[in-house]
């Protein structure tokens, strides 16, 4: 899959205002979704939310390892600015 495909997949699937996915071998990818909706979730929560529209990508195959990093709008803002972005 490419970096394009599984936004568009995070996109449909769930309420994000930003969603950035990097990959250096087209296999193991990192992902870093921007929303309201991780607000009052678990960190356990936000990593299922990210996780489920991706499981069949992962049971074929397609995808083999994901790392994923949530944040609300205000922790991202506060993130890049930590980033110097």
């Amino acid at each position: 899959m490419t970096n394009d495909e599984i936004s568009q997949v995070l996109k449909n699937a769930v309420d994000l205002d930003e969603v950035h996915v990097s990959s250096e071998d087209g296999s193991h990818f990192q992902i870093i979704a921007v929303g309201e909706i991780f607000d009052t979730m678990s960190r356990v929560k936000k990593q299922q939310t990210i996780f489920t529209p991706l499981a069949a990508y992962i049971a074929d195959n397609r995808i083999h390892a994901v790392s994923i990093k949530t944040y609300t709008p205000t922790e991202w803002r506060r993130e890049r600015k930590l980033m110097g972005l």
